[in-house]
């Protein structure tokens, strides 16, 4: 009999660095409960990587939801859809979790009326009928994107270029996040719907293979899965160590099939397509229920909240109403954060909406969210030990802090996947993800300004 130890050893998990911040998965045991309407949603035009959307809506339109508010420009770009029935108050510039204004259509919510042609029903739709193309232009018309944070458009995964070859989809259900436990409900209380979501997946992508990785502290969400893909040829269902950023797309590739993705490419490159398990549940509701990305599930949590909850709630929702949901704002609350505490982003209001990439509401202590003062890099390199991508931070963070910018281009800073550990592994407390970022962006405009000329 494998013991807990040996059987640890065993589990798969990426070679280069990572690190063990604490769980603190306080929701794990929360069922997903279904929001209330807010008096009011504000629905950001661009909830993507890619081209923003243009409104088709005016201030007095009546709108329906499911109603597109703003279409798609260009291939990399989504549909944006109205999450509630009522009328148009006004095409405003909201602040989002960026902590910059946006332009958003703002709603004033006037009961709960669907556009036509959206099954509402709980029934499960197994029969797939569309072909791949068709598949493809329901996901493009319903506005999925990706749902484990990156929100790149699901259509575009699934075209695959001339001249690529898939072989395998990888479904994302690592949740490595602290905190964060939406994904592990999703896998629990809709696995039936998220499985017919994968088979459409693949069916899309013309590929018979399908890896669902899961880390390895959700023992009933890897075991129902199991239990659910027994018979379903094609699939499998991996328990993956506990290691963060296993979630990440090339750390999970590496995981799961030890391909390697190279510096600068993508998951085609090795033939690999990943999408997340929220984004399978998704495709699901668009190509069996026409039913547009308007609503996902959010982790709202923190170690002061009363009542920390797992909520189904509609895109453009007030982050405030989440928090009242879950108890209301703790006395000590130092800090609210869109996301989880390694890549979330502290918020400026909490009137601040909730777009298709919220996953999770974050509330931390007033005692915990204090940066620690900086002291002088003692060149101990645990930066580079836990780096999952084998790239220097601390030196990526002096060329940024030096506006080194073509040096930094030439130490690869765009494989950074920005995942913290560095900062959250420093014991000289140096803010390095937010130097590779600011560098990051100087380094793209960079590359824009090359290809433009």
């Amino acid at each position: 009999m494998i013991t807990k130890i040996q059987e640890a050893k065993v589990l798969r998990t990426f070679s280069k660095g990572g690190v063990h911040p604490a769980e603190q998965k306080l929701s794990a045991d929360k069922a997903i409960e279904k929001a209330g309407l807010p008096k009011q949603v504000s629905i950001p035009i661009a909830q993507h990587i890619g081209a923003p959307s243009t409104p088709v809506v005016k201030k007095k339109d009546q709108v329906k939801a499911g109603d597109v508010i703003a279409q798609s420009q260009g291939f990399v770009s989504s549909n944006i859809h109205s999450s509630v029935s009522g009328t148009v108050a006004k095409i405003d510039q909201v602040i989002d979790a960026s902590g910059f204004r946006k332009p958003c259509a703002v709603i004033n919510v006037e009961g709960d009326e669907w556009a036509d042609g959206i099954d509402t029903s709980a029934d499960l739709i197994r029969d797939i009928t569309l072909s791949a193309e068709e598949i493809r232009q329901k996901v493009l018309e319903a506005g999925i994107v990706g749902m484990g944070g990156a929100t790149f458009p699901s259509h575009v995964k699934l075209s695959v270029p001339e001249g690529k070859e898939v072989d395998t989809l990888i479904i994302n259900g690592v949740e490595c996040e602290p905190y964060l436990t939406s994904d592990h409900r999703v896998m629990l209380e809709r696995a039936e719907e998220m499985l017919v979501g994968i088979r459409i997946l693949m069916r899309a992508l013309g590929v018979e293979k399908a890896l669902i990785g899961v880390e390895h502290n959700k023992p009933d969400a890897i075991a129902h899965l199991k239990n659910m893909v027994e018979g379903e040829e094609g699939m499998e269902v991996y328990g993956l160590k506990v290691k963060y950023p296993q979630g990440g797309e090339k750390q999970l590739i590496q995981a799961l099939l030890d391909r390697e993705v190279p510096s600068g490419g993508l998951p085609l490159d090795v033939g690999v397509v990943v999408h997340n398990v929220g984004t399978a549940l998704a495709v699901y509701e668009a190509v069996q229920k026409n039913k547009p990305l308007i609503e996902r599930v959010v982790t709202v949590t923190g170690k002061s909240l009363a009542k920390p909850a797992n909520l189904l709630v509609r895109i453009g929702t007030p982050v405030k109403d989440l928090i009242e949901a879950a108890g209301g704002l703790p006395e000590d609350t130092g800090k609210v954060v869109s996301g989880g505490p390694m890549m979330g982003k502290a918020l400026q209001t909490l009137d601040v909406p909730v777009v298709k990439g919220t996953s999770g509401i974050l509330v931390i202590p007033e005692k915990e969210a204090k940066r620690t003062p900086e002291m002088h890099c003692i060149r101990c390199s645990r930066c580079v030990t836990v780096c999952p991508m084998g790239l220097e931070p601390y030196l990526l963070k002096q060329l940024a802090q030096q506006e080194r910018y073509e040096e930094l281009e030439e130490q690869s800073v765009l494989d950074c996947i920005e995942c913290g550990s560095c900062s959250f592994t420093c014991p000289a407390h140096l803010p390095l993800l937010d130097y590779i970022r600011l560098g990051k962006s100087h380094v793209n405009q960079i590359i824009r300004n090359r290809k433009s000329k």
